[in-house]
């Protein structure tokens, strides 16, 4: 089985498993395909985690991590030198060492099949003889076009050719890409052996022309979302130090299922800590279609996304204390009947919470007054400090561009992140969400037919907290799929693009099939909702104190009783939010099932 974001893929990855491959080879092509289908949701200057487990230790979820890290020249110093109290959204500044094509040719060498001429193929073709453009692509290339022509011409160049967007449903190609990845396949032609030959490729993307492309794309200045020209960091050995690896799993026990994340350093483990809130309600609590469950679970991803933001990072997070049972009864103690607006971290012992300044608002730097003023005012007080400068709300339409292509606030789609679940006829499973390396993020590298990603927009600028910039350090990723195992075996593998909304629409979903008897589909399919009361991922970082995103479709009723309850309610539209694809497989029976999200008719599930 096989379920993703988009159709080709999917299908791209179902003709690998009917060919005789298994899950990593399909993921993997998958994967490359959509680099090609779905350029304003990912790409090969990205990043991405995935989660997995083999045939052979189905009790053993292992971690894909594709996040790379800060580059050397990423200091705090420099950024404030360069008029800057944020991480931009978009330009080089904000790139990453882009880690996704490492991670993705690991897995393939490791626990892989086939050659990586035949997995790169599907991509190749759809890159080199043309695919059909999404009305969404074309929809993201106008809100930037403007910029596009203005700054960054060889984006202009690559996505509005002749000067014009190409209309939706026409094929589109990008024959720079396809040489890419046929110049990756041939650095391995002489090698000897199968992982040889993906080594020599990895060691062409780290050291080679690649690398030498992305750092010459750097150095000429160009407009960031700063509303400046600043010139990038990244350099050759940057790319040259950095390899994808694998973790072992943040997991916790859940109704007799063991759900797996990653580490700390993403945000995979606040659902983790969420689940272990919940834990200790009664059935009742947890049903997302009520106001009695909404109300409560929306509660309790407050309190563990504000540890999110107090705690987590690439650094020494003290994640079995977020977990023990001792801490997360004192957190549901704080769930009360009404909605809470505060920002509330919880204590640990031998650590300060990182308080971060809560903005309700941003203006640039250019647009402030003076090329170095603050970014925001008020103070960031021991309980957190709250600004408002009137500038564009995070996801707004004036935002759309210089963040996650993500879904806005007011739950307009903005496209999301991708994503991928396989299971092949053994027992390999895996899920991975690929994202980073947008369309939008940065100017284009004519060369190469991609851009570089904005990943360090997830880092603070103020020191002392567990995610300041810092060289060598990976960003906490919003990038967060999902293990479910039962009885010591992988029974389920789901994700969802989405940013911050995640885990918060990966939630419901657990909570409806394991708690509420849902099949896969129902539980994609069931409304769904987010809070926004936290500060963002992304860049201006700023939140909305009690604020709630609902589907239409949770009925009158109950969004009515959550307004009640003092949540700050908007509402979406009836098919509007969660991005969800999953593949489930009973080791029971060997039985599998796939389904995929069916808002915007484009996700696809496929199987046999």
């Amino acid at each position: 089985m096989s379920a993703s974001t988009h159709w080709l893929p999917t299908a791209a990855a179902q003709a690998v498993l009917e060919g005789g491959g298994n899950a990593f080879d399909a993921a993997v092509a998958g994967a490359f395909v959509l680099h090609v289908v779905e350029p304003h949701l990912n790409g090969p200057g990205g990043d991405m985690t995935g989660i997995f487990v083999t045939a052979d230790q189905p009790d053993k979820p292992v971690v894909l991590m594709g996040q790379g890290p800060a580059p050397a020249g990423a200091t705090v110093e420099h950024y404030l030198a360069e008029g800057l109290d944020l991480v931009p959204g978009s330009g080089a500044l904000a790139a990453a060492v882009p880690a996704a094509v490492d991670a993705w040719f690991l897995l393939l060498r490791d626990h892989g099949t086939w050659e990586l001429d035949a997995v790169l193929d599907f991509a190749i073709g759809y890159a080199r003889d043309g695919h059909p453009m999404l009305g969404r692509v074309g929809a993201t290339i106008a809100a930037v076009g403007a910029l596009f022509q203005a700054h960054w011409p060889t984006s202009a160049d690559l996505w509005m050719p002749g000067g014009r967007i190409p209309a939706e449903g026409e094929l589109v190609r990008n024959p720079a890409y396809a040489r890419t990845l046929q110049r990756l396949v041939e650095a391995g032609a002489g090698e000897s052996s199968r992982e040889a030959r993906i080594d020599a490729a990895r060691r062409e993307w780290r050291e080679g022309f690649v690398a030498a492309a992305m750092v010459e794309s750097v150095q000429a200045p160009h407009r960031h979302s700063s509303g400046m020209d600043h010139r990038g960091v990244l350099a050759l050995a940057d790319l040259a130090e950095f390899q994808a690896g694998y973790e072992a799993a943040a997991t916790v026990e859940f109704r007799g299922h063991t759900i797996a994340k990653t580490g700390p350093w993403g945000q995979g483990p606040a659902l983790l800590q969420t689940l272990a809130i919940l834990a200790g309600f009664e059935d009742r609590y947890l049903d997302p279609s009520t106001e009695l469950g909404a109300h409560t679970i929306l509660e309790a991803q407050k309190l563990a996304l504000a540890d999110r933001e107090a705690y987590y990072g690439d650094t020494d997070v003290p994640l079995d204390y977020l977990l023990s049972e001792e801490y997360c009864d004192s957190r549901r103690a704080l769930i009360t009947d009404r909605a809470s607006h505060a920002f509330r971290p919880g204590s640990v012992p031998g650590h300060n919470p990182y308080r971060p300044l809560l903005r309700t608002g941003y203006v640039p730097p250019a647009s402030a007054s003076g090329r170095h003023g603050s970014g925001a005012a008020g103070s960031n007080a021991a309980g957190g400090g709250t600004a408002d400068r009137h500038g564009p709300r995070s996801g707004s339409a004036a935002a759309l561009g210089v963040g996650e292509p993500t879904v806005a606030q007011t739950g307009e789609t903005r496209g999301d992140t991708c994503h991928i679940d396989v299971v092949d006829r053994w027992g390999n499973m895996v899920s991975a969400t690929p994202s980073g390396g947008w369309l939008q993020s940065s100017p284009a590298i004519p060369e190469l037919g991609f851009c570089l990603g904005t990943r360090l927009q997830m880092t603070w600028l103020e020191p002392g907290t567990p995610s300041t910039l810092t060289p060598g350090k990976r960003p906490r990723t919003t990038l967060t799929p999902t293990l479910v195992l039962r009885g010591g075996r992988a029974v389920t593998a789901l994700g969802s693009p989405g940013g911050d909304q995640q885990d918060q629409w990966q939630l419901p979903y657990l909570l409806r099939t394991i708690v509420g008897g849902y099949s896969p589909q129902q539980a994609i399919d069931a409304p769904t909702f987010h809070t926004t009361s936290m500060p963002g991922s992304f860049w201006p970082r700023t939140w909305e104190p009690g604020g709630a995103v609902v589907e239409d479709r949770l009925g009158e009723d109950v969004i009515e009783g959550l307004e009640h309850r003092g949540h700050i309610v908007t509402r979406a539209g009836d098919w509007t939010l969660g991005r969800l694809s999953a593949v489930v497989r009973d080791p029971e029976t060997g039985v599998l099932q796939a389904a995929a999200n069916p808002r915007g008719a484009q996700g696809y599930a496929a199987g046999r």
